[in-house]
């Protein structure tokens, strides 16, 4: 390992340590690494910070990242609007009437909300509210309650449209698109979702908790027509970049005119003197991620200028030239990554680590492919102490601790560690469809 990539690391490692934000620790450790390589090859130090100034601001002039702040915006309008409450009276409508139904309805919600918003967070703060109280009164367990809402809500960042998915795209340099990510998502999405609502209909069933209301299917069409504004967000915007119609970042600027129609004209549910904090709480979340883009791509750069790619390849060789097992390997270190990191920076850190390692000729693994088992494995690190921001949430929401919820999602854990092992050794799974569209 050079000099410039133990300088880099260190800086990064000890700052992560002393709590500092992790875009300001990417920027100092490739800032330190620049000016170490820069004294190396006689290069004036002022160059360095040129250099990375120069990397950070190229790395987030593309088109495709407009979809971001446009998904956020969307995500934003339809949290501060009625759109949860109206998922929930469908899925109660639908699966509320089975033993445990509540939970199953939680299950369906962030599932479907999520994928809506294109946020756990929205998920764990726009459905927990409604459903963690609701599952309470009828004798759930709190801590089971806050478990099942924070597992499913991750479900929302597989199932598209993603914004975790269109940096992925973006730190790939080009190799995947977002639409054949996106394509890629969809199905493990809904096995996680059913492997979440198997388990939580399985531990109802044991602790014999009571069915919910349910309604007749009168009443469930009903409450369908009520919430599908807000369900053919999903299709058209889905639909459209699958079938060509429009771009990814066309299709975000879709999503935030029709959300804001819905919201102010259909459903009626937002006043027009919120649109403001609503923007302003966009743009703050569009900020963050842009600056963490803009530093971990300058990062990118230094590590694949050190050669740390090829040397990790090299080291892996070693061990094995199986791509199951390499795999199962960085499995394990994106689950350890995923329990103090935040999802984006672990994509923008990793992928152009691994990536090359992973589809080099030895291994062959798709990018597409790979991508999905990243995404999987961060969400089980959303739920994970000590940094899990859906598990933090998910406990405020609930009033509850974190130590008091870790014991009922062990069940969970083990659904969704199945699913991604499965997701894994079988590649059809999440390569069928972006086949199927020719992505």
């Amino acid at each position: 390992m050079s000099v410039p990539i133990i300088i880099l690391a260190a800086t990064f490692l000890v700052l992560l340590a002393l709590n500092v934000p992790v875009a300001f620790c990417m920027g100092v450790g490739t800032m330190l690494a620049l000016m170490a390589i820069g004294v190396s090859d006689g290069v004036p130090a002022v160059q360095a910070l040129q250099t990375e100034a120069h990397r950070i601001g190229t790395s987030i002039e593309s088109f495709t990242l407009l979809a971001i702040p446009f998904f956020i915006l969307s995500g934003a309008i339809m949290g501060h609007g009625g759109v949860a409450r109206r998922l929930i009276d469908f899925a109660n409508g639908v699966v509320g009437g089975f033993r445990g139904g509540l939970s199953q309805v939680n299950v369906a919600t962030c599932m479907m909300f999520g994928s809506i918003s294109g946020s756990a967070a929205a998920a764990v703060s726009a459905v927990g509210s409604f459903m963690i109280p609701a599952m309470n009164s009828k004798g759930y367990d709190r801590d089971f309650n806050a478990s099942v809402t924070i597992t499913a809500a991750t479900t929302g960042l597989l199932i598209p449209p993603s914004n975790v998915m269109i940096v992925y795209s973006l730190a790939t340099g080009g190799a995947v698109s977002v639409m054949a990510i996106f394509a890629a998502g969809i199905v493990p999405g809904l096995l996680m979702g059913v492997a979440l609502g198997v388990t939580a209909a399985i531990i109802s069933i044991r602790r014999s908790y009571g069915r919910g209301e349910g309604a007749s299917v009168r009443e469930t069409w009903i409450r369908f027509f009520k919430c599908l504004p807000a369900l053919l967000l999903f299709f058209i915007v889905l639909g459209g970049i699958l079938s060509g119609r429009f771009t990814p970042t066309e299709a975000s600027a879709i999503a935030v005119v029709y959300a804001l129609v819905m919201e102010l004209w259909i459903y009626r549910e937002l006043d027009w003197r919120r649109l403001p904090a609503i923007f302003l709480q966009a743009g703050v979340t569009t900020a963050v991620v842009m600056i963490l883009i803009g530093t971990s791509m300058a990062m990118s750069w230094v590590l694949a200028y050190e050669g740390v790619p090829q040397d990790i390849s090299a080291a892996l060789l070693v061990v094995t030239d199986n791509p199951h097992i390499i795999l199962l390997i960085m499995t394990v270190i994106l689950l350890a990554v995923g329990t103090f990191m935040d999802m984006t920076p672990a994509v923008l850190i990793f992928t152009p680590i691994f990536l090359p390692v992973v589809t080099a000729p030895e291994f062959g693994v798709d990018p597409v492919h790979f991508g999905i088992i990243m995404i999987m494995n961060l969400c089980i690190g959303l739920c994970t102490p000590p940094v899990g921001t859906a598990l933090f949430l998910g406990c405020g929401i609930a009033g509850t601790t974190v130590s008091n919820v870790i014991r009922p999602m062990i069940p969970f854990y083990g659904a969704m560690l199945l699913v991604l092992l499965v997701t894994i050794y079988f590649e059809p799974l999440s390569m069928f469809l972006p086949r199927f569209f020719g992505f």
